[in-house]
């Protein structure tokens, strides 16, 4: 696998923990308040990639566990 396609997996890979947090979030956030609904319907996604304003609150964070 050249450096390209491994920069592109590597991507794809963080679109999808971003995509996988925010839809767990939501889901708990919908159980908290007693509703159920389906978090796949809530996603805004253009071309495939989470809106910017997504990335930054369901991104890892810079904190690190000591």
């Amino acid at each position: 696998m050249n450096l390209q396609n491994q920069a592109r997996a590597q991507m794809m890979r963080h679109s999808q923990l971003i995509r996988n947090r925010q839809q767990s979030m939501l889901g708990r956030a919908a159980a908290d308040l007693g509703v159920e609904i389906d978090v796949a319907q809530y996603s805004s996604y253009i071309q495939g990639k989470p809106s910017s304003a997504s990335r930054q609150s369901y991104d890892r964070s810079g904190a690190a566990m000591s």
